[in-house]
């Protein structure tokens, strides 16, 4: 099957039409001082700002590592746990075909490549934060390129492009996918890890939602828009899930933290997270995260 690629719309429309459809728009809400708006047509949610490539190096410098807030409180104390996460996802992908050739985008220090190298697949990672990147080449052995999807040049075609945990972060979403797309073998996959902009929680929660935490997230997804994205790129959904998630005592903390001076109740659940160990793992608790699958035409 063969797609055109949508192209993007002048700069100066970026901001107010959808990047899904390009259809109008309309203002929602405001958080932390930026618009979050909402198509008229596909609904789906992404926040009033420009594209910029400075956005990368802004938001995703060192402090998104280790300075807690909408990061983390230390990305590399993390290692076990992303490494289980990768091999999970290795698992997973084991039912739909055999280990291949991989590119990681947004590998960061290379934990959940190295999960995914474990068991059998062979790969590449791109990751904007330098530390990081250099981390993952000099410690682990995995040759991470320190880039940007948008920005990601090479001549080679993967088997898989995971998406874990970036999708609502790129500066220029269709230049990224468009880029993916010029890089996935007819038949291979994506695996896309976000948020479900439509899971109870974040309808409970309403604009208090934690992920809705601009600049750092740039789009709030749901299934059917992320499918309707995909299509545009010759891409079919194959399965979807709910991801096995587990965080550190630390990272819950500082998260929580962060979030509840913007809940009315925050006050009064703030003592009760200090007691939370630092090196206890806890699985995710909540129900807004999802896996989907998609295959290539």
């Amino acid at each position: 099957m063969s797609q055109s690629q949508p192209q993007s719309p002048p700069v100066g429309m970026r901001m107010l039409q959808c990047p899904l459809c390009d259809r109008s728009s309309r203002r929602r809400f405001c958080k932390y001082d930026y618009w979050i708006r909402e198509c008229n047509t596909c609904r789906h949610r992404f926040v009033e700002m420009l594209p910029s490539p400075r956005h990368i190096t802004t938001v995703y410098d060192d402090r998104y590592f280790q300075g807690g807030g909408a990061g983390y409180p230390d990305y590399l104390a993390e290692a076990e746990l992303l490494r289980q996460q990768g091999r999970r996802y290795a698992r997973l992908l084991s039912g739909y075909g055999q280990p291949g050739r991989m590119l990681d985008v947004g590998a960061a220090a290379g934990f959940i490549l190295r999960g995914f190298a474990d068991s059998g697949w062979q790969g590449d990672g791109i990751e904007p934060n330098p530390q990081m990147a250099a981390y993952a080449c000099s410690q682990l052995g995995l040759p991470v390129q320190t880039t940007a999807l948008e920005h990601f040049q090479t001549t080679d075609r993967y088997d898989l492009i995971t998406l874990i945990q970036v999708i609502p972060h790129f500066f220029n979403l269709r230049q990224a996918l468009r880029i993916a797309s010029n890089h996935t073998r007819s038949g291979g996959f994506w695996l896309i890890e976000t948020w479900n902009r439509e899971s109870i929680t974040a309808r409970l929660l309403g604009k208090h939602w934690h992920e809705y935490s601009p600049p750092s997230v740039l789009h709030w997804f749901s299934p059917a828009g992320l499918r309707q994205l995909m299509a545009q790129f010759g891409l079919v959904p194959i399965a979807q899930g709910r991801p096995t998630k587990w965080i550190s005592g630390a990272h819950a903390k500082s998260l929580l933290h962060y979030k509840l001076h913007d809940l009315p109740f925050g006050s009064v659940i703030s003592p009760l997270v200090d007691r939370l160990p630092d090196r206890l793992n806890i699985p995710y608790p909540a129900e807004d995260l999802i896996w989907m699958l998609f295959q290539k035409c």
